[in-house]
């Protein structure tokens, strides 16, 4: 369920399917400076309801996705209650509001395009870069294992969370965060030393 979060690509054959990773990926880029420039609660609601739109038009199934981003959302609730303490109900709104939008907005882009094909296309589009010294097929593979590695991450939290539940210490912070940081610390570990086998990063 938590690998829903970042969308694993759905095949389909909707417009949004259709089009180039690059263009998507363009799209994104410019849909979220448009989402941080705009201000006003108003206009992050109209961004949400935007990306919600979106998302249910990639074919992603929306209930099972919301539950999948219940702790980002619960994240979402707690930084909107803060924001309301701080500086009022407006600002509370378009701050959640935003914030939720790019995750949708990044959610579409992964359910209706390959991991593989957006990697290329960050790759090609890095390419004019290779003369200052940027490597495009690096950055390439870094944004790649980034995008993989969240989904894999909250299903690790997840794991730990259950865990400690079974154990009857669902109560206990140590009996989550430990085993969690354990497993990520590992995790990492174990990619960098593939990618180290193979001669990736020397």
């Amino acid at each position: 369920m938590s690998a829903q979060l970042l969308g694993l690509h759905q095949p389909g054959t909707t417009l949004l399917h259709r089009l180039a990773a690059g263009a998507k990926l363009v799209g994104l880029v410019v849909a979220s400076l448009v989402v941080v420039a705009v201000r006003g609660p108003v206009s992050a609601l109209g961004f949400l309801a935007l990306a919600v739109a979106l998302l249910v038009w990639s074919g992603a199934r929306l209930g099972l996705t919301l539950r999948a981003m219940r702790w980002l959302l619960l994240t979402a609730a707690i930084l909107g209650a803060w924001t309301v303490w701080q500086d009022g109900w407006p600002r509370a709104v378009e701050v959640v509001g935003d914030l939720v939008a790019l995750i949708l907005l990044a959610t579409t882009l992964t359910v209706t395009t390959p991991v593989d094909e957006v990697m290329d296309a960050v790759a090609r589009g890095l390419r004019p870069l290779r003369r200052v010294g940027v490597d495009p097929e690096a950055v390439a593979l870094a944004f790649s294992l980034m995008l993989r590695a969240i989904p894999s991450t909250i299903t690790l939290a997840e794991e730990s969370r259950d865990a400690a539940v079974a154990r009857g210490l669902e109560r206990s912070p140590r009996a989550r965060l430990i085993p969690f940081v354990v497993r990520v610390v590992a995790r990492a570990r174990d990619t960098g030393d593939a990618l180290h086998a193979r001669g990736i990063g020397d």
